[in-house]
Order: structure tokens, then C-alpha cells, then sequence
């Protein structure tokens, strides 16, 4: 990779904005280099080619020079004994509220605990809304880490790649920079499953040769097409289907790489927006295209400004291939997309012409005020994709959701009573389930009775983050009422237990000492924690025994639940050697079957009634719905060695259909000494000759579990493997 100069920086700045105030920017980097200059990078290069790599980029995206400085000033209050005090004093208001907006995010992914992850994670959606010029510096800052992350251990390689994967790349996305989102998702893919990565790209590249002489052919031939028809054009363009893109086709549809139709793509540039439907038209006449692969997104715009159109055609011999038509303007933008927005006016900073795209973060935020931050994070994923379903309202005003969206999304989309009092819906005037997914173009009509309320099994379906957050509102109100009625039963009992005389009341000098020392604003909190299980009634009750009176009952008296506990805990080796609820003693704790967490996954605990506690893995599709009353989750620990006891896992594998495969799949598995407890081959074939096959392997930790699948992936033919979890409903969770 070259070695970017500040000069360079200068004249991308002066190419753009001829009236750039230079002396600024020249009095940054003289800055940051001072700053910087005993520092090394991992790669032992001067610090200084990092922020200085910062710069260039954002230059490259014509922003303006307070936010090239910032990318030069990036890491200064981070990384050196620079206040924010004296970065507003040398470079103004503007700088230093960048450049602070930046500092308060630079720690995400350098922390392990979930809860902490996520509020970094809130707080630079927050410094997006206020100015969204912190993240597009931020996005240049993890390009340039990514570029140069293979000086650093492969532990942590992988951990940075898969967050750039699950948070930046699809933030670049939403926010339309397609160029940005593309290199960070083929670098993340490279990191993050490097054999993967290194075996697609040797398939694509034997195919280079002959894919870019088919490329070469056609772009001619269309050329010429056009030219006879007399459609103006600019360029023709033409690419290869990206790795990443091409991999996740290749899990998502389970085939193989010769059977992936848009491999190659070519790109027609046309002066003006009628020049793109000339264009199109001249592609259908000489070309045959499939009709359920036509998108016009020019008339309908993706919800992050993209706008071309698509086809997908066949040409000579079989052959097929993709077009998309668009302006020069249409490009940029697709290309760079709220980048391209940005305007620089000399006084008067940015325009607002970006406003339109950050609606959906605003709105995010607003919906979300009272979420904690791991449910903030959750909605904002879920927002992070384009939406791309539009339907109508009786009266024909369009509402646009997102892929999956149902009647439910469609009724809160309205208004958040439309939303609570929805019994049905009408689908182009046909009654049809509340689950049903909505496609382009229905004309939904949404039933009410008034005083309904919404239904906890609406979460199994339901997509937007504002259905999702009014649901759970309700149910946690619902069943905090139901806490607090079981718990004021159970500390009744309890008083009648311990014989209590005169009964103590809510306002006992002893019990509001007990609640403020334990952190309970209200005698209701109290309850609440008793009725889910958290804080057992005698604790508090025991303020009105005399000293070791409490200790003598309980030795008299043991629980049936304890003793219960113990001797399932103990047929289940569910003991001390394997999970514990952090605070709670003589608690069942069992895996949930719905995700089957092994030994080394991140684990949340959720208390159920009359089952113990559930433990799920943090990555289990049930977690986000047990979210919806965070005072049943309660923190959990792997404990001891755990030594060499196995976990039944359960693989599926995707292959080729070879003769002797399920033979290379058991040997690849032997000779890492995995025991298999069963395998067995789906006899009906998928699609284009794919097969099945699963494996029941034993699994001591996560790292096994990761080790056996990058065997399995080495089997020539082998094109995905995957975990299988059972299916489980939400609602057969939540007990």
C-alpha cells in the first residue's frame, strides 16, 4: 500500500473546495504529528501514517476540512495527554465536538461484557444523530484498522472483524456507502473464517480469466446495441460478484459457485434518468430477461438514497449476467451515498440535505428512550437493513417497512393506539392472519376493538423497532403487576411463617432501612424482586427476628425446593463445577434446549416460574424477547475447569453430492479425536444437487466446537456448516 503524504491530503481538499481554509488543516497535522511522535503502530510504523490514512480517506469523500482536521486529531485525547479544552482553543467549537464525539466511541469492541459493548455502541448512534460527520470519520478509521489489522494476534483479528462485520459494514449500508460497507466486508470475511476466505478466492480466481473475457465481450456487444438504438450512455462498466457477496449467496442458497447466475455484472452510466429506461428497454429487446428479477429503484428509492435499476438477463449459450442502470449522479451516490450529500459552504457550514436519510436513526432514538442498552442495540441492528416493502392504507396513504414486516408492524407504523387495539387485519380485502408478511404492494386494512391489548406472542413476529418496543412495554407492565401480586402472597406467607406479631407494614422504620440498603426505591420493588425470585421473603423479614432465631427456623425447617434442588442438581451435574446464578444459592439451573450454550459462549440467566433458571447463550434468537422484563434476567457464570465432560452438538453440513463424503466428514472428525454419537445423510437432495448431511459430534468448549467446523470446512465439496439448535417458540420460553 502506498504512503499517503499530507500534500496529498491538500490537493484533494483544494480539487473540491478551492476555497478551503488550508492553514487550519496544515496547523492539524503539525499538530497530531507532534502529539504522535513517539508513538508506534503494531505494524512498528510511525502512529502518525494512521490518522494521517484517516484524512485521506475522508478527503477522498470531498468532506469538509473541519472534518478532515478531526480525522487527523482522531486519536489525540485518546492517545496523548491533549484536552478537549485546548483542541477548542486551537481549532475551534467545531473540531473539538467532532473529534470529542469520536473519543466517546473509540473504545467499542475493547471491552468483553456485553451491557458495556452496547453502550458504546449507543453512544455513537447518539453522536450520529447529533452530527452524523462523527461516523463517517469513524467508518475512515476502521477502514484504515482493517486495512492494516493482519500485525495483530489472530484472536483478536477475528474479534475486530466480526464486530467491523456486525456493526460497521452494515451502518456504511444503511447509510448508503456502498464502496466503504464493501471493502469492510470482504476485509471482516478474511479474518474472520481466513480458510473460507482463501478457498473462495482461489475458485473465483481460476474463473477470472474467462469471466472477465465474457465481461469484455458484452460490454462491447452492448455498446454496440446502444449505439444502434441511439441511447446516449457514458461508460459500461463491468465486475466480478465481490467474495463476500458471493459467500453469503453461496450459505444463504446452498449451492455451489457455478451455479451462482450473477457472478458477473456489468453497468451502464447514462447521462440522464430517461437515458436508464432507453437503456433498459434495449437490454429486454436483445436479451432475455427473468421477469421476477426486474427492480426499478429509481422510481422507488431504497430507504438510504440508492436509486438504479436492475435486470437480470441471458445471454448467448445460456449464459447469465446482471445489468444495473443509472446516472452518473445515481453512482456517486450509491457509491458514497450520505457522503455524497455533504455540501461545504464557506460560513455557514453543512446544508441539511442528509436529513432525509438520518429520519429512521431519529426516529430510532426516539422510540427507544426508555431501552436499556442492550435492547437499544438490538432495535438498531434491526434497522440497520434497507427497507424495501411498501403498502397502502385503505385511503392510499404508503407506508414503507421493512422485508417481513406484518400487520402489526403496518398498524403501529400508524399510530401506537392503531397498534394496541389491532384484533386483525384485511389484505386486499381478504382477512388474513396478523403473521402474515406483507408484500409490495397490499393494501392492508387494520381491525380494532377498543380496549384491546397487545399480545405478548406478537414478538415472535413482529420486525420494527417501534412494534417491538410498545409490545414489550405493555408485557413487562403486565407482568410486573403479576410479580408484585405473587410476591406480596409470598411475603404474606412468609410473615405467617415466621409468626410475626404485630404484622410489620410497609412503612416499618426496619423495612425502609432494608430497602434503601439494598437499593428497593419502594416497598412494590420489593415485591417484585420476591415475586421473581430474586430476593427470598425471609431476607427481609429477618430485621424482626431476633439474632440466629432466623438460622434456627431454617435448620428446623428445611425447603422442600431446596431439597429438591439439590438432588436434581446433583442427578444433572448442573453443580458448582459448571454454572452458577451470581448472589442466589440452591437455584435449578439448566441449559435451555431452544440454543444449547457450551462452555465458553457468553451466557444470560432468565428466571422462570417453577423451572429454576434458564441459561441461553447471548446469541440465541429467543434472548432479545426475554429482554421484554429485564427484572427476570439474572446474571450467570461459567465455573471450574468443567474439564473434559462433552456437550451433544448437533452439525448440519451442506455438500456436494460425492461419493464417500459422509466417509471423508467421520475420518476429517477422527483425526481431531471427536467422539460422533451419530450420522446420518438426508437421502432426498436439495436444490442443484446439494445434500445434507448431520453430525452429532461431542464438544468440550466453544473453541472445540470452532475447530471441528473448520475441519469439516476442509473436506473438498463441503460448502457451509452450521449449528443446529432446536426450534423453540418464544412463548414456550416465558414461563
Amino acid at each position: 500500500m502506498d504512503k499517503i503524504r499530507f500534500e496529498d491530503v491538500v490537493r484533494k481538499v483544494e480539487r473540491f473546495q478551492p476555497d478551503a481554509d488550508l492553514d487550519v488543516l496544515r496547523r492539524a497535522y503539525i499538530f497530531s504529528a507532534k502529539e504522535h511522535a513517539n508513538q508506534k503502530r503494531a505494524s512498528g510504523e510511525p502512529y502518525l501514517i494512521h490518522p494521517l490514512s484517516v484524512a485521506d480517506l475522508l478527503a477522498d469523500m470531498r468532506l469538509d476540512v473541519a472534518t478532515v482536521c478531526t480525522g487527523l486529531l482522531h486519536d489525540v485525547i485518546e492517545d496523548t495527554l491533549t484536552t478537549l479544552d485546548e483542541l477548542r482553543n486551537m481549532f475551534g467549537d467545531e473540531v473539538a465536538m467532532l473529534v470529542d464525539g469520536v473519543t466517546k466511541i473509540s473504545n467499542l469492541g475493547k471491552v468483553s461484557k456485553a451491557e458495556a459493548q452496547a453502550e458504546n455502541l449507543r453512544k455513537m448512534i447518539l453522536a450520529m444523530v447529533k452530527d452524523v460527520r462523527v461516523v463517517l470519520v469513524k467508518l475512515a478509521d476502521r477502514t484504515h484498522n482493517m486495512r492494516t489489522l493482519g500485525f495483530l494476534s489472530p484472536e483478536k483479528r477475528k474479534r475486530i472483524a466480526q464486530e467491523t462485520l456486525e456493526v460497521y459494514a452494515p451502518i456504511a449500508h444503511r447509510l448508503g456507502m456502498s464502496k466503504t460497507r464493501a471493502e469492510l466486508e470482504d476485509l471482516s470475511f478474511q479474518h474472520i473464517d481466513p480458510e473460507a476466505y482463501a478457498r473462495l478466492k482461489e475458485d473465483v480466481e481460476s474463473r477470472r480469466a474467462s469471466t472477465e473475457a465474457f465481461l469484455e465481450e458484452v460490454r462491447s456487444r452492448i455498446s454496440e446495441r446502444l449505439a444502434a438504438e441511439r441511447v446516449p450512455f457514458l461508460r459500461i462498466d463491468a465486475r466480478i460478484k465481490r467474495l463476500y457477496s458471493i459467500y453469503l449467496k453461496l450459505k444463504k442458497q446452498k449451492i455451489t459457485l457455478d451455479q451462482v447466475y450473477d457472478l458477473a455484472a456489468v453497468r451502464i452510466i447514462t447521462p440522464e434518468v430517461k437515458d436508464c429506461y432507453y437503456a433498459l428497454g434495449v437490454m429486454h429487446q436483445y436479451w432475455k430477461p427473468f421477469n421476477h428479477r426486474i427492480k426499478d429503484f429509481i422510481a422507488t428509492p431504497r430507504e438510504n438514497g440508492y436509486q438504479s435499476l436492475h435486470t437480470s438477463v441471458i445471454g448467448e449459450e445460456g449464459a447469465h449476467f446482471e445489468v444495473q442502470i443509472r446516472t452518473e449522479e445515481m453512482h456517486r451516490i450509491a457509491e458514497e451515498g450520505i457522503a455524497a450529500h455533504w455540501k461545504y459552504k464557506e460560513g455557514k457550514g453543512k446544508d441539511t440535505s442528509e436529513d432525509e436519510m438520518m429520519k429512521w436513526l431519529r426516529r430510532l432514538v426516539e422510540s427507544q428512550q426508555d431501552a436499556d442498552a442492550r435492547e437499544f442495540v438490538d432495535s438498531f441492528k434491526l434497522e440497520l437493513y434497507p427497507k424495501e416493502v411498501y403498502a397502502f392504507t385503505p385511503r392510499g396513504k404508503v407506508i414503507q417497512l421493512p422485508t417481513d414486516a406484518t400487520p402489526v408492524d403496518f398498524a403501529y407504523a400508524i399510530h401506537t393506539q392503531v397498534g394496541d387495539q389491532c384484533t386483525g387485519a384485511k389484505v386486499n380485502k381478504r382477512i388474513k392472519p396478523l403473521s402474515y408478511k406483507i408484500q409490495n404492494g397490499d393494501i392492508i386494512e387494520i381491525l380494532t376493538t377498543p380496549g384491546h391489548k397487545p399480545s405478548r406472542d406478537w414478538l415472535n413476529f413482529v420486525v420494527t423497532s417501534k412494534a417491538r418496543a410498545k409490545i414489550k412495554h405493555w408485557v413487562a407492565e403486565r407482568q410486573r403487576q403479576e410479580a408484585v401480586e405473587l410476591g406480596r402472597k409470598l411475603f404474606e406467607k412468609e410473615i405467617a411463617r415466621l409468626k410475626l406479631k404485630p404484622k410489620p407494614s410497609p412503612e416499618d422504620p426496619k423495612l425502609e432501612e432494608f430497602r434503601r440498603d439494598n437499593g428497593y426505591p419502594k416497598h412494590e420493588d420489593m415485591l417484585v424482586a420476591i415475586g421473581y425470585g430474586k430476593l427470598l421473603p425471609k431476607t427481609p423479614l429477618g430485621r424482626f427476628l431476633p439474632e440466629g432465631k432466623l438460622e434456627e427456623l431454617d435448620k428446623a425447617e428445611p425447603s422442600r425446593l431446596q431439597q429438591m434442588t439439590q438432588v436434581v442438581k446433583r442427578a444433572l451435574r448442573l453443580g458448582e463445577d459448571r454454572i452458577v446464578v451470581v448472589g442466589v444459592d440452591d437455584v435449578l439451573v439448566y441449559r435451555a434446549p431452544c440454543c444449547n450454550p457450551i462452555r465458553g459462549e457468553e451466557i444470560i440467566g432468565y428466571i422462570t416460574r417453577g423451572k429454576g433458571v434458564g441459561v441461553h447463550a447471548t446469541r440465541c434468537q429467543n434472548v432479545a424477547n426475554l429482554m421484554v422484563n429485564k427484572e427476570r434476567i439474572i446474571q450467570v457464570n461459567w465455573v471450574g475447569s468443567g474439564g473434559n465432560e462433552p456437550y451433544a452438538v448437533k452439525l448440519s453440513v451442506m455438500t456436494e453430492d460425492r461419493t464417500g463424503q459422509l466417509a471423508a466428514l467421520t475420518n476429517i472428525i477422527a483425526n481431531i479425536k471427536t467422539n460422533i454419537r451419530d450420522a446420518r445423510t438426508d437421502y432426498s437432495l436439495q436444490a442443484d444437487g446439494v445434500r445434507r448431511i448431520d453430525l452429532t459430534v461431542d464438544i468440550t468448549d466453544v473453541h472445540h466446537l470452532e475447530r471441528v467446523r473448520s475441519a469439516l470446512k476442509t473436506v473438498p465439496g463441503v460448502i457451509d456448516v452450521e449449528r443446529v439448535t432446536t426450534p423453540q417458540t418464544q412463548s414456550g420460553q416465558i414461563r
